[in-house]
């Protein structure tokens, strides 16, 4: 009988997302901290544990999940609307850790909290040519064996195209099969690195709480200004975000329509995303809005919406500015601009394969800190409060995703401006063709 208690106890633990189960680490773990005081930091070692199990996975996530992620950009499926939507992708997301990293700077989260035992590689910031030389290189191998992570998405992400363009001008059938195989072992070897994910975020419930309970054990309720400043700056970003570039930028000045009528096409998807924070869980919602709502021609929106469910990342991208300043902040020291280019150029290029790995924001924030020497344990730090944030990344992610839909389908005669939410019509069949 006790056996079968125990597993409905355990089955019934399991059934709560990890998100909230973390969540509720993180808040424990500090109330433990608060109260017991001092004594909580010797449950260091095991929050260490889940820092050494999240940098294990680092380097074999950037192989596997990039260039399996590449294998959708074929060479075909590239032509005019898709090279404005790659394009257009690539910019807003680049716009988008810019405004991370600029209001973070501006309000400085985790100042006043210090990791007084965190690593902190203190080897002489690049400039900005050698960060930019640094994408590149000189050994591969040498580079994944160093934990080198932007030289590591560089090759990855070439090795990748590089196989989606053999595999698209080649008649030889043992290339095609040869380079198929890649691909499988990429996708499998995805597939069971989702599965060490989920085992140490599973963890992750043990991990952070006994992180955060070290924190508070030693700097008090002192470190709750620093984790209230990273949500409110990750807020202004993303209304900033929205507001200007997608609102401003894109519809006002780029498809001359109103923003106001944009948002009741797309609130929607934007609500779906902010109650869910899936992208691809969003994915029919977005459709049915971008056809519907907005009247894009399904030939743009059955290509732009999957793959900026898989690309798309601006919300992500701007999370990975505010949290690499507040990691910095940790530690005491400032994020130089060759490294805060750095910071933009990982978000943009890990972006491509990051949609299919749990915990998106949480693993691509690890590519950031390992590129450069801050601590891992912040990333232990932001998984209690990931849930919030990750709400507010989703949406923005989906907005941009039919924010590009609706101007690619404008410069390209295949938005009906006529019907739909644009002349205040919602819920007719669409016309556009």
């Amino acid at each position: 009988m006790s056996t079968n208690t125990s597993q409905s106890a355990w089955n019934r633990y399991r059934s709560i997302p990890i998100v909230y189960r973390i969540g509720a680490a993180f808040v424990l773990g500090s109330l433990v901290g608060l109260i017991v005081g001092e004594p909580a930091t010797r449950l260091q070692p095991l929050g260490d544990l889940f820092i050494r199990l999240l940098s294990m996975i680092v380097i074999p996530i950037v192989v596997f999940t990039l260039i399996m992620g590449v294998r959708e950009l074929a060479p075909s499926t590239l032509g005019k609307v898709g090279g404005q939507v790659v394009a257009l992708y690539a910019i807003t997301s680049i716009i988008a850790v810019s405004i991370g990293l600029a209001i973070a700077n501006l309000i400085d989260p985790g100042a006043g909290l210090t990791l007084t035992e965190a690593e902190f590689d203190t080897a002489e910031a690049p400039n900005i040519v050698e960060v930019f030389l640094g994408i590149v290189p000189e050994n591969p191998i040498g580079a994944m064996a160093a934990g080198e992570v932007l030289p590591t998405i560089f090759f990855a992400l070439v090795f990748g195209l590089a196989l989606t363009i053999i595999r698209e001008e080649s008649h030889d059938e043992t290339v095609h099969n040869g380079i198929d195989s890649i691909f499988n072992i990429m996708e499998a070897g995805a597939e069971a690195l989702f599965k060490i994910v989920w085992g140490v975020m599973e963890y992750g419930v043990i991990g952070v709480f006994a992180l955060m309970a070290s924190v508070f054990g030693q700097a008090g309720a002192d470190a709750l200004v620093p984790f209230a400043l990273l949500i409110v700056a990750l807020a202004i970003a993303v209304t900033i975000h929205i507001a200007v570039v997608y609102l401003g930028g894109i519809i006002m000045l780029l498809t001359h329509q109103s923003p106001i009528a944009f948002l009741a096409g797309s609130k929607e998807a934007m609500i779906t995303a902010l109650s869910i924070r899936s992208s691809s869980g969003t994915l029919p919602v977005t459709m049915s809005n971008a056809d519907e709502n907005l009247r894009i021609n399904e030939g743009v929106y059955g290509f732009s919406l999957p793959l900026g469910a898989t690309i798309n990342m601006d919300g992500t991208a701007m999370y990975q500015g505010v949290a690499a300043i507040f990691a910095a902040n940790l530690v005491g020291v400032s994020l130089s601009i060759g490294e805060q280019i750095t910071v933009v150029a990982i978000a943009v290029l890990a972006s491509i394969g990051s949609a299919g790995v749990p915990g998106t924001g949480l693993i691509m924030l690890t590519l950031v800190l390992t590129q450069l020497g801050l601590p891992l344990q912040v990333v232990g730090f932001v998984a209690g409060v990931d849930p919030i944030l990750d709400r507010m990344r989703t949406m923005t992610n989906i907005t941009g995703d039919l924010a590009v839909a609706t101007v690619v389908g404008h410069w390209n005669g295949a938005v009906d401006f006529g019907a739909g939410v644009w002349n205040g019509t919602v819920g007719e069949a669409a016309t556009s063709d």
